[in-house]
């Protein structure tokens, strides 16, 4: 019996290298556009795989356009799904779509859907994933529902999987719990940089992010960058200098 054990072990120990060495599909991959970001991820993000955004009370903003900017790098052009229960709404406000437009997120390609409480989230967050007619689908909770444990996102995962639609759980004041998430970043916002390109001055430039990778499926995690966003190129980039007072575009109302 203690052979077999060892044995076993040793195999899983053996299949856990080989997937590491396995070459990377860059087509099930969509890149940030930020160089270091890609460069850690191998290309970027995993296409067709389930994603954590977190943030603190105070940084739901930030969290909710960190994420919408990924569902736009990740759709293609594709709708993005907007899931949400009515308790975010109530703490973060509706969607606000001229914040989303500054953000070069046009209105058209996003779809919203308000559903009363956790259990329902999940339910037509299960379903909606198996929709490959969407670019990419997110899922906005508050809190740590208990709805929402490991087997929940094994499900989402499995669905993402299976359709290839990016799945973004966006989570608001919530604690770090297991997942089956491929990866889980934190956001805050950061202060942003004046345009050079004859603006009023004082006029806050591209919104900034600091983010940080809390965890990545079978890999190190613990990078952290300050990253602005670039709404002509819809890409990540580095931000310039000469910070300003911090502020970020709405992308919610109230």
């Amino acid at each position: 019996m203690a052979e077999s054990v060892a044995s076993l072990s040793k195999l899983r120990r053996r299949l856990a290298r080989l997937e590491q060495a396995r070459p990377r599909d860059e087509a099930l991959r969509f890149a940030t556009g930020h160089a270091g970001i890609d460069a850690c991820l191998g290309g970027g993000l995993g296409r067709g795989r389930l994603h954590e955004v977190v943030a603190e009370d105070g940084e739901a903003g930030s969290a909710a356009g960190f994420a919408a900017m990924l569902g736009l790098r990740a759709g293609e052009g594709k709708p993005l799904f907007w899931l949400r229960t009515e308790a975010a709404e109530r703490r973060c406000g509706r969607l606000y779509a001229t914040g989303l437009g500054e953000l070069g997120i046009a209105g058209g390609t996003v779809l919203v859907g308000l559903v009363a409480d956790d259990a329902a989230l999940l339910k037509a967050a299960n379903g909606a994933a198996r929709c490959a007619g969407l670019g990419a689908l997110l899922v906005e909770c508050w809190g740590d529902p208990k709805a929402l444990d490991l087997t929940a996102t094994r499900r989402l995962m499995l669905a993402a999987e299976a359709s290839g639609v990016t799945v973004l759980l966006l989570r608001m004041a919530a604690a770090e719990s297991p997942s089956a998430a491929d990866t889980r970043w934190r956001v805050a916002a950061a202060p942003s940089v004046p345009l050079a390109d004859g603006t009023p001055a004082g006029a806050p430039g591209h919104p900034v992010f600091e983010i940080e990778l809390l965890r990545r499926r079978a890999a190190p995690a613990g990078a952290t960058w300050r990253v602005e966003w670039n709404r002509e190129r819809h890409a990540f980039q580095d931000p310039a200098t000469a910070p300003l007072s911090g502020a970020v575009l709405p992308v919610a109302a109230g």
